[in-house]
């Protein structure tokens, strides 16, 4: 037994951790009785990883390239092989993943677990949708190959299925063409929600990747910087590209959190008046475009040994700015809130997956340090969340209550036909009850 924690660090309960690494041996691993979870590189950021007191297996040692066709772009890899390495190894021949999420240490498992999407929603929709095909083993010693043409019933339980369907051994992957790792990017402070309405509708139709981050001290009206980019292929004559590959790294856990009320409103200003310096348009490295956090090894410890939450959302498009302007007023009049705050629009598309998170709508996501009181904040912005019609990201959640999962995730009692009884975690004990 050993402790393992997730990315908010909220605990590290102990656990009994299986190394995978032979997929041969992999079946009889899984048939030993004890119910278990996939654990990967840990990015989930509540309890969707973790099986406290019980069985984790452990599939980062799962990372080998099976077959990559460079004509067609079909990747097959195994399950632990991790979202950098694939863009690493394709990008310098002319391939790229279509789908990236806020961070490139994600195994391929973990991302069709999640069903992860990234800043480009609008364009190429989830990471499920370039899923052609996936193995997956049950706990009974029953193996799955499922695709969206193949036994599709059961690829829309496993691709956003939160990894209670079976283990996904492996998985084939449709990339996608791309010039080279450039975006040519531009950077728009803005103030006021009506604003960012108005960039997102602008820039979906001419721009691939759309973000923004939004000061939550700010008040009303809120100020933001709107981010958008398009791949190119390379700076211009006489351009030069921006990017060096720079790891910075928190090295140890302070002793309280270094985001707290005393530090959230200098830290927000701190990050516009750097920020907007950057205003107009430059060519730039995707990775600290689409991975901005990914450049600070182990930030996460940055809210200390209490760890943190992050609360995410979506809202219907229909639902107009009212739900994000009375969640932003409510964290305001708390004193609670975050450094990286995101707000984005999703595409007018709907997931292959029965618990798929991505759906038509507007997403907000903050990070909470882990404090007394927070759950009252949480509780309301759950209300506003429901009111709206809403759901949560369970990829994110370490605290959600059942009855937010059950309505905002109508195919669920679909999704259980297609449970592994095998397969279980502190998340699915909570919120499915198994």
């Amino acid at each position: 037994m050993r402790r393992v924690s997730s990315w908010g660090r909220l605990s590290a309960p102990p656990h009994e951790v299986i190394k995978l690494g032979d997929r041969g041996n992999i079946a009889a691993e899984l048939a030993r009785g004890r119910p278990g979870i996939a654990y990967g590189l840990g990015r989930s950021y509540g309890d969707e990883c973790l099986n406290p007191d019980g069985v984790l297996w452990c599939t980062a040692g799962l990372d080998r390239f099976i077959r990559f066709d460079e004509a067609s772009g079909r990747l097959i890899c195994e399950a632990g092989v991790v979202l950098r390495d694939i863009q690493r190894l394709a990008i310098p021949r002319g391939w790229g993943l279509p789908v990236l999420p806020g961070t490139q240490f994600v195994t391929v498992g973990g991302a069709i677990a999640n069903d992860v999407h990234g800043k480009n929603h609008h364009e190429t929709g989830t990471f499920g949708d370039h899923v052609t095909s996936l193995r997956l083993l049950r706990t009974d010693g029953q193996e799955i190959v499922c695709g969206p043409n193949l036994r599709p019933d059961w690829f829309a339980a496993s691709a956003g299925g939160l990894g209670l369907t079976g283990l996904i051994v492996e998985a084939e992957l449709q990339l996608r063409r791309l010039p080279g790792p450039w975006l040519n990017t531009e950077t728009i402070p803005y103030s006021g929600l009506d604003e960012f309405f108005r960039l997102s509708q602008e820039s979906h139709p001419v721009w691939e990747h759309v973000v923004s981050w939004i000061d939550c001290t700010s008040g009303d009206p809120v100020r933001g910087l709107f981010m958008r980019a398009n791949p190119v292929a390379g700076p211009a004559v006489g351009e030069r590209g921006t990017w060096r590959e720079r790891r910075l790294a928190m090295p140890l856990v302070p002793p309280v959190s270094l985001v707290n009320r005393l530090t959230l409103k200098p830290l927000n200003k701190l990050y516009w008046t750097m920020n907007k310096r950057h205003r107009g348009r430059r060519v730039a490295h995707y990775e600290p475009f689409l991975f901005p956090l990914d450049g600070i090894l182990d930030w996460n410890r940055l809210y200390g040994p209490a760890g943190f939450y992050q609360y995410q959302c979506v809202v219907p498009r229909e639902a107009g700015s009212v739900p994000i302007h009375e969640m932003l007023g409510a964290i305001s009049r708390s004193g609670e809130g975050s450094v990286l705050a995101v707000l984005k629009s999703f595409g007018n598309r709907w997931p292959l997956g029965l618990l798929s998170f991505a759906r038509p709508g507007v997403t907000l996501a903050l990070d909470f340090q882990n404090r007394p009181g927070v759950e009252t904040l949480f509780e309301r912005l759950d209300a506003i969340v429901s009111a709206a019609g809403g759901r949560l990201y369970p990829a994110k959640d370490a605290r959600m209550p059942r009855s937010i999962f059950e309505a905002g995730y109508p195919r669920l009692g679909e999704f259980l036909g297609y449970r592994d009884p095998g397969m279980s975690s502190a998340m699915s004990r909570r919120l499915i009850g198994s």
